[in-house]
């Protein structure tokens, strides 16, 4: 839902070129069975629209066809241009590759796989138009998702929202319309561990979204698994929040409260009714209850070094092997054109 006041959309409404340059930023993964069909329905929504356009394909390191046919589409006189990256970096890197190489006044994140309907895009580039900085695609229908996917994505947005300090939207992907200030203020961020909706929400600025159903892929296969999706939830909660350490500090003081509290039982105890002896499971079993919760606090510390450690080495999100150019930006119209040559 936006909140933003009138006052700053109506401005920048009035400013908004009549012909912006729209760049496409789509990360490709392994994505070759799609691509020549993802070409063709961009290009369909897009004709008729008074942009120029773009296309900045990021190679996150694919072992198939992905990048060979990008190159002979580029060549054929599709604009835009590859950014081959040294190695699979991870889609987080990749987004930030292409906000790097893109040099539109409006940049489009989408997916290659058209789960991220491409026919959405006019409708983001009006919402632009009409003055909001970012327009983000909403689900409202992952039935193409398992449930429980869906369970543990509701859990997720829930329980972020609570802990940070910024309000992300539930079911807010990576699609979605940016303006130029928005990418140089995301771009302007030093972090290496990017946990890139978070980093959008973060940035603010006037923002609207466009519900949409979420389709499942056309083609080829999916790249997350359960595991990549638990660590990437670990980085979203310890790159915006603290809590879980405040939550480690509370309860070791809750715990020896109670230590303290039984301590204090045993010594009356044993002043009115005389010695007793000590069982060996009850002591066994604080023993390694207390073990227990200490290491689970040790390795939550050791989650945000671990995280610091990463941030002191400096390195690069992503390191680029080759860009390759293809035609410069033009108008659909020209687009449309070019890439049928391409085909034919």
């Amino acid at each position: 839902m936006d909140h933003t006041p009138h006052l700053y959309v109506e401005r920048r409404a009035a400013q908004r070129p009549a012909c912006p340059l729209l760049s496409l930023i789509v990360p490709v993964y392994n994505e070759a069975e799609v691509l020549d069909l993802f070409l063709a329905e961009t290009g369909s929504a897009l004709a008729g629209q008074t942009v120029a356009v773009e296309y900045v394909f990021v190679d996150d390191g694919s072992r198939d066809a992905s990048a060979d046919l990008i190159g002979a589409r580029l060549a054929a006189g599709l604009p835009g241009r590859l950014v081959g990256l040294s190695r699979n970096f991870g889609k987080e890197a990749a987004m930030t590759a292409g906000l790097q190489h893109a040099r539109g006044d409006i940049v489009v994140v989408l997916d290659a796989d058209l789960q991220d309907p491409p026919a959405l895009v006019p409708q983001m580039i009006d919402a632009w138009r009409a003055g909001y900085d970012v327009v983000y695609g909403l689900r409202v229908d992952r039935s193409s998702d398992t449930a429980m996917k869906r369970g543990t994505a509701s859990l997720f947005y829930r329980l972020f929202n609570r802990l940070a300090h910024i309000d992300m939207p539930a079911n807010a992907g990576d699609f979605r319309l940016m303006d130029r200030r928005v990418v140089e203020a995301l771009l302007s961020l030093p972090e290496r561990n990017r946990f890139m909706k978070g980093l959008f929400a973060w940035v603010g600025f006037p923002s609207v979204a466009i519900p949409y159903e979420r389709p499942p892929r056309r083609a080829g296969a999916g790249k997350w698994n359960y595991w990549k999706l638990w660590n990437f939830a670990l980085d979203g909660f310890t790159g915006f929040t603290t809590v879980p350490l405040r939550m480690w500090l509370y309860g070791g003081a809750l715990a020896a409260a109670l230590a303290l509290a039984y301590a204090a039982f045993l010594i009356v105890r044993v002043l009115a009714y005389g010695i007793d002896v000590p069982g060996y499971a009850s002591t066994m079993t604080a023993i390694l209850f207390f073990a227990g919760v200490q290491l689970l606090s040790i390795g939550m510390i050791g989650e945000y070094v671990a995280r610091l450690f990463t941030e002191a080495k400096q390195r690069p999100v992503f390191l680029v092997q080759d860009v390759i150019e293809g035609a410069p930006a033009a108008e659909v119209g020209h687009t449309a054109a070019g890439h049928e040559a391409g085909d034919a």
